[in-house]
């Protein structure tokens, strides 16, 4: 075999092929004193697996350093050839952790590696968890880059659990919040039905250091979710969102007229829809006392549809009709009709 390219760092992410000549660490300047490590699968394997020959040595040569905690400048530069070939092997990326304290190796450069990784697979655990080890080494000078980092991916999949979940690790433990929100808009703006966006929305409104809190934030965040509710009924996300901006005050839910209002003219205009017909049955079991023209209305709901007999009381109706017009939970409806507050 002719002498090709040896793999490093700087090549890190490009795929070994049959076109690409790959040179055994064997036969590589600087290895000679290295005796490789098979890998020991027992005298009798059920199912051997057909590791190419480059796979193979390089975990020879990863298990040598590793058995022998060589903590050195090439033990480095093998796992990033170990990792380019499987990114999901949590040993190689705990060696090379323990390699880089010892390196006092650039941390920014180990950033740049994750970075190059989940831009091809995003929900790799063993990644995620090193962004953070790194991330947590260079304090609040990288929660910029975490920030926009995790924006990248979240480009690419908005609903990527990981990259909420560093997002929001990123942001209590490193600082970053003024432009969250407007972040949060800005997802929002551009895909209403994004139920993650919802969920960080709440998390800023409520985590927020600079905001005030949910009882600071609460008078325009129910303005704002009654405008989305308003453009997209059936969208569930500002529902729940909505009733989460009064947990714990159940009183103010009830007595805040925006709420019963928004399932009013969703009810008006859009027919029995179960998200407001839902919230209706709740704010009348918490005490609502309801307009007339919402009591009209639920009333005409409830003529359009064949109802089983029942209570007569408005929020029996409202469970009628939601038995007849959500009949994948049309038991529940039944027992919450069955079991209504008298």
């Amino acid at each position: 075999m002719s002498r090709g390219r040896v793999f490093s760092g700087a090549t890190f992410g490009r795929r070994i092929s049959v076109m690409e000549e790959w040179v055994p660490y064997s036969r590589r300047p600087g290895w000679s004193d290295v005796t490789p490590v098979a890998q020991d699968d027992g005298p009798n394997p059920v199912v051997s697996i057909a590791y190419s020959d480059a796979f193979k040595e390089t975990m020879d040569y990863f298990r040598a350093l590793y058995f022998a905690d060589e903590r050195s400048p090439r033990s480095l530069e093998l796992t990033t050839e170990a990792i380019s070939m499987n990114p999901g092997n949590y040993t190689i990326w705990h060696f090379r952790r323990l390699i880089v304290d010892a390196l006092h190796a650039d941390l920014l450069g180990e950033m740049d590696l994750v970075e190059r990784i989940a831009l091809k697979n995003s929900k790799n655990y063993q990644i995620w968890h090193h962004r953070r080890w790194a991330a947590e080494k260079l304090g609040p000078e990288s929660a910029e880059k975490e920030l926009q980092f995790t924006r990248k991916i979240l480009a690419l999949d908005a609903k990527n659990y990981h990259a909420w979940s560093h997002r929001q690790w990123a942001l209590q433990s490193l600082g970053g919040w003024e432009d969250e929100l407007a972040y949060c808009c800005e997802l929002l703006d551009d895909d209403v039905f994004n139920n993650s966006a919802w969920n960080q929305r709440y998390f800023v409104i409520s985590k927020s250091p600079l905001l005030g809190g949910l009882e600071a934030m609460r008078d325009s965040e129910v303005s704002y979710t009654c405008d989305a509710i308003a453009s997209n009924p059936e969208n569930e996300s500002p529902w729940r969102y909505l009733r989460g901006l009064y947990k714990g005050h159940i009183d103010l839910l009830v007595n805040d007229r925006r709420i019963s209002d928004t399932c009013l003219q969703v009810l008006k205009n859009n027919g029995p829809c179960v998200m407001a017909l839902s919230l209706v049955l709740d704010l009348l079991c918490y005490g609502l006392q309801p307009c007339e023209e919402l009591a009209m209305v639920i009333r005409r709901l409830g003529s359009d549809v064949d109802l089983p007999s029942g209570g007569t009381s408005l929020a029996a109706l409202v469970c009628s009709i939601l038995e007849a017009v959500d009949p994948m939970r049309s038991s529940y409806w039944a027992w919450r009709r069955g079991n209504l507050p008298s």
